[in-house]
Parts: structure tokens; C-alpha cells; sequence
């Protein structure tokens, strides 16, 4: 009975595997609402790879036993992990890994925490150093000094200033989503040195001025104060200078309902509002405090792309947690690269030691 059920779930994955290839045909031949899997499903985005879900499933199906189990269907869980899966292969196989870029924040980190030298990560992110992968903390963290980001990544920056890494170059970090670029220096004191804007800025974002930026928050920082008025939440306002937010004094917890009425509140707002068409933004939910940055990941990974030589989104990866429509800060990353959908620092690591695993196997 095994055996049929995992016969029938290869055979499923591989005809979706199908209907991606006619997809990516239909992009490259400028006709991607004559795909079939388009006619499926109309809100499906573009793709950068092919996708090998055939022998992804078969991977994932040895470690978490899916078509051994008799009375629990396959889960969300199950099709996301195949979906890394599937497009680790590609890149891999296809020698086209040369960006990796990871949210902060319960993608490398437990949230809330730093990037601390026990943590196991660590060796995973220094081998991709050594195999001359380039790699791009994108983070929602909006600090303009360097030691502010020093504190949250101190293992990884002592930790590349111990080794024997030849290239050092190949590490940045994207704060605000893509308002702020530092690049790993031996030299500086924190490790971190604030990259020209002329070395990583793309031509869009001279575009938005700071009168549109300051009209932007304005219009965010009140319907936030109308969230605080109406749920009457027991948060402090904080105005940056690229982002707004609410946040709680500490010991306090949000309820979730609570976080995510407010980001749908403020979205729906900055969607109605002149400013919130003139430039990109993103409003999501941290966790426990809801933030509205000017700009996105997606702009954010452009920027890593750009500074690192023009990487192409077919050959970078972009890991992080947040992944659902509303409320989710990794979701527009999915128009710059390739992404995998994680949901632990756990998984990340293992996500990191399937790259390691895959590339010894390439023939």
C-alpha cells in the first residue's frame, strides 16, 4: 500500500513539475497567461527555475515518511519543505547559487536574539563563504549606525574575522529592507562599513523623494495611533527615519489578532492614500510590534544583486520566515529571486546542510 500511495504522490508532483516548465515557456515567450497552470491558478507569479518536484518529493519522503503514513494526508508543511527542496536542486544542480540572502529574525536567529557564536548556522554560513557564495543579511532592523547591527550579528562578523576566508568581501547587510547597506570590513570597528548609496542604489528608488517619504509615514503613524485608539493596545509610537512603528513596553505581549487587524488597518489605509501610490512600502507584523517600512525585500535583494555585480534572480535565494500575503515582509523578496520558506532557525540549518549535501552529489 506504501509503495502505491508513494508511486501516486511522485506522479503528482511530477505533473505540477510539468505545468511549471510550460509556465516558464510561456514567460520566455511572453504569453504567460496562455499557460495552463496560469488558467489554474491566476494568481501564480513568475518563476526564476524550473522546479524538480518529482525528486524533491522523493528526498523529503525518506526523511519525513509522507507516503508511509496512513491517515495523515500530506500537510502544508510537507509541500513547503518540498518546495525548498525543489528549488535548492535546481539551483544547485544547475551550478547557479551565487547570492544567498536570509532574513534575520526567526530565519537565523530565534526572535528577538542575536547571531551568537554558538549558534549552529554559523559553519553553514562560512562554508558558503569559502565556496565563493556571495551572502546578504536582509533585515527589517533600521539602524543607522553600524554597532547596532554588530549587536545582533557579532558571531558571524567575529566569527569571519577569525577565519582564514580569503574574500571577505562577499557579506553585506541590508537594513530597513533596503534603506541602508554595510559591507563586512576587517578594519572597521564593528566589522561594518556603510556602503555609497551610488554603489547599491537602483535608478527607481532616486525616485522617491523625501517629501513622498515623509507624507508616507505621516499617513502610516496615524492609522497606527487609530489601531492603538480602537484595540487600545499598550504600545509606544517609534518614528525612524525610513519607518514607523508600534511597540510594546517589555514583558508585553500582543495578542495576534491584535497585530494583524492593525497591519490590515495600515495597509488598507497607505493603499487608499496618494502617498502610498507614489512610493513602495511595506507595513507587517514583527511578532509582537507592527512596523511600516519605506521600500521592501524586494528592493532590498535588487540592491544585494546590484552591489554584488548584477546577479541575476535565477542564481540568488532568498530565506526567511515570512511568507503569507498579509502581514509578511519576505513575501515581495519572491519578485527579485528565488526564495525558500522557512520556519525556524532549525530549518534553516537544514535547509543550509541540503545545499552542502547536494552540491558533493552533482555529477
Amino acid at each position: 500500500m506504501a509503495a502505491n500511495v508513494h508511486e501516486r504522490y511522485a506522479q503528482i508532483l511530477r505533473d505540477v513539475e510539468l505545468l511549471i516548465q510550460d509556465h516558464i515557456a510561456h514567460q520566455k515567450s511572453d504569453t504567460p497567461h496562455g499557460s495552463k497552470l496560469k488558467l489554474l491558478v491566476p494568481s501564480v507569479g513568475i518563476f526564476f527555475t524550473p522546479l524538480p518536484l518529482q525528486d524533491a518529493f522523493l528526498w523529503q519522503d525518506q526523511r519525513r515518511c509522507i507516503s508511509s503514513r496512513r491517515f495523515v494526508a500530506p500537510s502544508f508543511n510537507d509541500i513547503r519543505l518540498i518546495l525548498n527542496t525543489a528549488q535548492v536542486m535546481s539551483l544547485v544542480q544547475g551550478s547557479k547559487l551565487e547570492l544567498v540572502t536570509f532574513d534575520g529574525d526567526v530565519t537565523l536567529y530565534e526572535d528577538g536574539h542575536s547571531l551568537s557564536p554558538d549558534n549552529p548556522v554559523l559553519i553553514r554560513l562560512m562554508d558558503l563563504l569559502r565556496k565563493g557564495t556571495c551572502i546578504g543579511i536582509v533585515t527589517a532592523a533600521g539602524y543607522t549606525e553600524a554597532e547596532k547591527y554588530y549587536e545582533r550579528l557579532y558571531g558571524l562578523l567575529d566569527a569571519v574575522a577569525a577565519s582564514d576566508i580569503a574574500n571577505t568581501a562577499r557579506l553585506v547587510v541590508m537594513g530597513g529592507e533596503s534603506s541602508y547597506l554595510y559591507a563586512y570590513s576587517p578594519t572597521a570597528p564593528h566589522k561594518l562599513v556603510a556602503v555609497p548609496e551610488a554603489d547599491w542604489k537602483l535608478p527607481e528608488m532616486s525616485t522617491w523623494s523625501e517629501s513622498n517619504i515623509v507624507e508616507l509615514l505621516d499617513a502610516a503613524e496615524a492609522a497606527l495611533q487609530d489601531c492603538i485608539s480602537t484595540l487600545r493596545m499598550p504600545v509606544s509610537v517609534l518614528r525612524k527615519e525610513r519607518a514607523v512603528g508600534i511597540f510594546p513596553s517589555k514583558g508585553t505581549r500582543l495578542a495576534r489578532e491584535q497585530l494583524e487587524e492593525t497591519v490590515l488597518v495600515t495597509q488598507r489605509t497607505l493603499d487608499m492614500h496618494p502617498a502610498g501610490k507614489k512610493i513602495p512600502w511595506c507595513a507587517f507584523n514583527g511578532g509582537n510590534d507592527v512596523f511600516v517600512d519605506i521600500g521592501n525585500k524586494k528592493w532590498g535583494v535588487m540592491a544585494c544583486q546590484r552591489y554584488f555585480g548584477g546577479i541575476e534572480g535565477s542564481r540568488s535565494l532568498h530565506v526567511g520566515d515570512q511568507f503569507l500575503s498579509a502581514g509578511a515582509n519576505d513575501f515581495k523578496a519572491r519578485l527579485a529571486s528565488t526564495t525558500a520558506w522557512i520556519a525556524s532557525p532549525a530549518e534553516t540549518v537544514q535547509l543550509l546542510d541540503e545545499i552542502a549535501q547536494l552540491s558533493l552529489m552533482k555529477p
